[in-house]
């Protein structure tokens, strides 16, 4: 009988490496369950592009700082230690908020409220700077005209979502089949199931409180003076 070469006990050798891999895989039922070796998901607090007090009198340094440094650097902070419990989930912020039955169970509640609290600041963040007055143009103000007849409309339809939303939370203006949508969510939801987020406001007091105090009204006419409508306009076009 001839023996088996060194190349055959290789071959024979990965053969069952790889059986007992593909085994291992078909037997796991959750994402969570499927080995993984490699660094979690991770996201880094973002940068502002202009300084804490470029939105005065508008929006004061103070509650921007605070704002910025504290609360969405919290929920950063909060969003990676969840994720650090499952380096297998390799799915991006949006993709989990857009649908919550793909985060792992134990983390679920964690995810919605901190990966929430992470993605809705870095979009608010994002489209901030006094705009002297002006209203959106191009391709945004044909589709805000519309969808809702005019500019004062849309600006009447969102004043009034963030003025009623009851507690903490947040309006949107959201890209979705049928055009242009103006909704609010509570506390850290997002409407990524809806639609893709282009604007939003943060009705949580601890934007507008140190200024404002109570007065939200104040703060929500306050907000439209610092819409950068060109950033707005940027991912309008991007969602399409």
């Amino acid at each position: 009988m001839k023996m088996f070469n060194r190349n055959t006990i290789f071959k024979v050798f990965t053969l069952f490496l790889f059986i007992g891999l593909l085994l291992t895989i078909i037997g796991c039922k959750k994402v969570e369950d499927i080995p993984y070796e490699g660094e979690s998901m991770s996201y880094e607090l973002p940068v502002l592009n202009y300084t804490y007090d470029s939105l005065a009198p508008y929006i004061d340094a103070e509650t921007m700082e605070i704002h910025h440094t504290k609360h969405h650097q919290s929920y950063t902070n909060n969003l990676n230690a969840a994720l650090e419990l499952h380096p297998e989930l390799q799915i991006p912020i949006e993709e989990l908020l857009a649908d919550p039955s793909l985060i792992p169970s134990d983390i679920r509640t964690t995810i919605i409220n901190n990966g929430g609290g992470y993605f809705n600041h870095a979009l608010y963040f994002s489209i901030l700077m006094i705009n002297n007055g002006e209203t959106p143009t191009g391709n945004l103000g044909l589709a805000i005209d519309i969808a809702f007849n005019s500019f004062d409309d849309f600006k009447e339809a969102f004043t009034t979502a963030a003025a009623t939303r009851f507690g903490s939370g947040w309006a949107w203006l959201i890209v979705t089949n049928e055009g242009l949508k103006i909704v609010s969510t509570a506390n850290q939801d997002t409407p990524l199931d809806q639609g893709t987020p282009i604007l939003n406001i943060d009705v949580w007091e601890h934007a507008y409180y140190l200024n404002y105090q109570n007065r939200r009204a104040d703060y929500i006419e306050a907000f439209f003076h610092v819409i950068n409508w060109d950033k707005v306009a940027e991912l309008y076009e991007d969602s399409l």
